[in-house]
């Protein structure tokens, strides 16, 4: 069928946390395939809010050093074990160990643009965005698998004090409001069966067919 080709790069599309500072394909290729989600990719309304900045090299490496240094401030007071913690903080040295990073933003202006258009949106408004970033990020998570690149999604945007300043650190918009990172590399190692249990759950239990 037409489709059995991009289901299985669906398939194929995991979480890979073993990568390198090594890429399959040029830098020009990688920015090729984000500009091509943030066009074609569905928006309600053709709000056309999505926004990311592609990260390689020194660039990349800075983020994630800015978000070590922010999220170990963060951890400190939380009530987690020093274990946890130091995972937790670790864990950026993983990211800013592989190739490149898309960082991912909704623009706030670009959606309160569309409620002065449509008011009977607004209560919609973060699920419209919410859900076309997801679009987005899925599309070149998927591409960039197809070119033989792991990456895992992440939300260190989840830090209260790192969004505003990596829009100050790479000079960005302050309309722009950060929602993932997208790290890739080239893997090495494959990644985690996705139908080990209990991720496995039976999809009759997934999906209800009704005729």
């Amino acid at each position: 069928m037409a489709s059995d080709g991009f289901l299985q790069l669906v398939e194929q599309r995991r979480s890979n946390y073993t990568l390198s500072a090594e890429s399959t394909i040029p830098d020009a290729k990688v920015v090729e395939i984000v500009q091509a989600a943030i066009k074609w990719a569905p928006a309600s309304y053709n709000v056309q809010s999505a926004r990311a900045v592609v990260l390689f090299r020194d660039q990349h490496r800075q983020f994630w050093d800015l978000a070590a240094t922010h999220i170990a401030a963060h951890v400190k007071n939380l009530p987690l074990d020093e274990a946890t913690k130091a995972f937790l903080v670790g864990r950026m040295a993983g990211f800013k160990a592989a190739y490149g990073t898309v960082l991912w933003f909704e623009d706030q202006a670009a959606l309160d643009g569309l409620a002065k258009l449509h008011a009977n949106v607004v209560p919609l408004l973060k699920e419209f965005s919410d859900s076309s970033s997801g679009m987005h990020q899925f599309i070149v998570w998927t591409a960039l698998t197809a070119e033989g690149l792991g990456a895992s999604l992440q939300h260190i945007n989840s830090v209260p004090t790192l969004p505003a300043e990596t829009l100050s650190t790479f000079g960005l918009p302050e309309t722009w409001v950060f929602k993932a990172q997208l790290v890739f590399g080239k893997p090495t190692a494959p990644p985690m069966d996705k139908m080990t249990p209990p991720l496995g759950l039976p999809l009759e239990t997934r999906v209800l067919v009704k005729e």
